[in-house]
């Protein structure tokens, strides 16, 4: 009887995007969309270890982060779970021309943290749930993409009532991980790889996740920004990203 202000605790103590800190000279400042938030921790870790740069990093939504960035946030380097929000940044001078690239491909999951919950579209059709977790579409792009596989399946006005909106797919999986709802659109490299159920969403039910990074105009100067960006792209990395589950620029 008590789930709903439970629901409306998480809300307020998740919801309020932390702030990010001013970057020491000896630091590198990265924003990670938060669908990244594991995979970015370990590549920076390795980038760290191979270059003694510290790598400091800022996760949120794609849209929270690119909103601090035009007012002026000290990022160097911008890792988005999109493509628009890069371009956007170009187009508005606040990145480097021609700096940016597709680092992952993302994947999108129906997943539920109980057993045998999730089977595939049929969950979502037989309605047998009272809450569906999905990222804000505005500034989530998993969030969009979750959207979008609702109204290809034909059910906007089936599961509309039922919807929760988490301020980012980090949020958004936190509702299903704590059964504030029974489950969720969420990105595959959150799920743990056993416990719960899932449905790994057909790529034709959505358009491709392709998430960009750009290098900042506050780190034009600095050789450790432009550096990490080569080093996303570097062996070491990529296979890092394809062991979280993400697709892979050119690949599967």
């Amino acid at each position: 009887m008590n789930a709903a202000p439970a629901f409306a605790l998480l809300v307020a103590i998740v919801a309020v995007p932390t702030a990010p800190k001013t970057a020491s000279a000896a630091d590198l400042s990265v924003a990670v969309a938060a669908n990244f938030t594991d995979a970015a921790k370990e590549i920076a870790a390795a980038y760290e270890a191979e270059t003694g740069t510290h790598v400091r990093l800022s996760f949120g939504s794609t849209g929270t982060l690119y909103s601090q960035i035009s007012q002026g946030a000290p990022f160097e380097v911008f890792l988005a779970a999109d493509q628009e929000r890069p371009r956007k940044a170009l187009e508005e001078e606040l990145a480097v021309a021609g700096s940016d690239f597709t680092y992952a491909v993302g994947r999108l999951v129906l997943w539920s943290a109980e057993a045998e919950t999730v089977a595939g579209e049929e969950t979502l059709r037989t309605g047998g749930f009272s809450k569906l977790a999905v990222a804000d579409p505005t500034a989530a792009p998993y969030g969009a993409a979750a959207i979008e596989v609702i109204e290809r399946l034909g059910l906007t006005e089936t599961l509309r009532s039922k919807l929760v909106q988490g301020s980012s797919i980090a949020q958004t999986f936190q509702f299903v991980q704590t059964g504030n709802a029974e489950l969720g659109f969420v990105a595959l490299s959150q799920v743990p790889a056993d416990g719960g159920s899932r449905w790994e969403v057909p790529q034709s039910l959505y358009t491709p996740i392709r998430q960009d990074a750009v290098l900042l105009k506050t780190g034009a100067a600095d050789p450790a920004a432009r550096a990490f960006c080569d080093f996303l792209r570097s062996p070491q990395a990529t296979a890092i990203i394809a062991r979280y589950g993400y697709g892979l620029p050119g690949g599967s």
